[in-house]
């Protein structure tokens, strides 16, 4: 740990992504009630989540070639600075006009795009700076900044929405990415970018990248799999505003207590994974933690009780959370260093673009039959993944 944070890059960077992970997570949190508030439509929150997908998986080639041919630093500084000032006009528009679907479209458009980016060039820029023999806990610490932004995030949301509004979301979501920008800006410039004897030749097309993830059967795998939580959580943000309004009968500060009990699971998982890395085969934990997830989903499809609701969402984050932080790991220490970006961005491209129609269909299934079966469906994605780990990862040699 201390080796870690004593890297000025990595902990100007850990700060950066804890505080930009707040602004992002009050802006997920905060747009989903907004949109439920003002149109009391499941499927135009499904819609709106739908076009942030979209607008990721559209840029998740682009995201990919910069992230391998630039400075991963200068990325992941503009990642910032393209979300916030964009959400400074929003905010005024808004702010002057109400609601629009326009601006609520091109906020979702900016969001989907700019997350998508970061995640490439966040990833690669830690493969980057680090040795191998860092990487489980620097992505264990990674796991802890997003959850701690995204947790407290979820509880302070909803008070700002019942008290103030939308228009001021957005204007402390903007500020804290123009902080997490000039945090970037301090660091010195000192991580590579790709090797010169490749930088250009096709080896840094989006098409190599994909070539690449084909030719390695383990990588793919692992890839295939990462993308199972991050279509979960992406319909646990349709299906939860919903459930706290009409399962359990409760508002928007009920809402933003579970978001941040999803949260408070995943800032646990980045402070024991490393113990449960330690001492459970890795390709055993990941089977088990979707096994966990599975339970969960399942017990929320059936509950009607808000503490036992926050107890599963808390298992939620928690199973998803060290999932995340286990196969990122595996897939640092497998994929070479000049395809990271584009390793990174194939999967989460692919993820978006199951999550774009996913939304839309869950927001559907949501009005006709309920947003408790929408939970029910999310197990069952889940539990693909412990089929899936069990039959292919017992196969694959993953070390300890």
């Amino acid at each position: 740990m201390t080796a870690l944070l004593g890297k000025r890059e990595f902990r100007h960077f850990f700060l950066a992504d804890i505080i930009s992970g707040f602004g992002v997570g009050l802006t997920t949190v905060g747009a989903n009630w907004y949109v439920l508030q003002v149109t009391h439509s499941n499927r135009l929150v499904g819609l709106y989540l739908t076009v942030n997908v979209l607008a990721g998986f559209l840029m998740a080639p682009l995201a990919g070639i910069l992230t391998d041919r630039l400075s991963r630093k200068s990325v992941i500084l503009w990642t910032f600075l393209g979300r916030a000032l964009p959400m400074l006009v929003i905010m005024l528009v808004i702010g002057k006009s109400g609601f629009s679907l326009w601006s609520m479209a091109i906020l979702a458009s900016i969001t989907g795009a700019g997350w998508i980016t970061y995640m490439a060039a966040s990833r690669s820029y830690v493969q980057a700076i680090l040795p191998v023999a860092l990487l489980g806990t620097a992505n264990a610490f990674i796991e802890i900044s997003l959850q701690v932004g995204m947790f407290a995030a979820g509880a302070v949301a909803g008070l700002i929405l019942s008290y103030t509004g939308f228009a001021t979301v957005l204007l402390i979501s903007s500020a804290l990415l123009l902080i997490a920008a000039g945090l970037i800006a301090t660091i010195p410039k000192h991580e590579s970018v790709v090797p010169s004897k490749t930088a250009d030749s096709q080896q840094t097309g989006f098409m190599a990248g994909i070539r690449y993830i084909g030719s390695q059967r383990l990588v793919f795998s692992l890839g295939m799999l990462s993308i199972l939580p991050l279509i979960v959580t992406q319909l646990f943000n349709v299906s939860a505003p919903d459930y706290v309004v009409t399962i359990l009968k409760a508002n928007s500060v009920v809402y933003g207590l579970t978001d941040m009990s999803y949260g408070i699971g995943g800032l646990v998982a980045g402070l024991i994974t490393g113990f449960l890395i330690a001492k459970v085969a890795e390709r055993r934990l990941i089977s088990y933690l979707f096994g966990l997830a599975t339970l969960g989903l399942l017990v929320l499809t059936l509950t009607r009780l808000i503490p036992l609701t926050l107890i599963c969402t808390f298992s939620l984050g928690l199973s998803n959370s060290v999932l995340r932080v286990v196969i990122n790991t595996v897939l640092m220490k497998r994929v070479a260093s000049e395809y990271m970006g584009r390793t990174t961005a194939v999967w989460n491209g692919t993820a978006q673009l199951i999550e774009g129609g996913a939304s839309t269909l869950l927001g559907v299934v949501n009005d006709t039959w309920g947003a408790n079966i929408g939970f029910l469906v999310m197990a069952m994605i889940m539990l693909i993944g412990v089929v899936w780990s069990a039959k292919v990862l017992s196969k694959a040699r993953i070390s300890r």
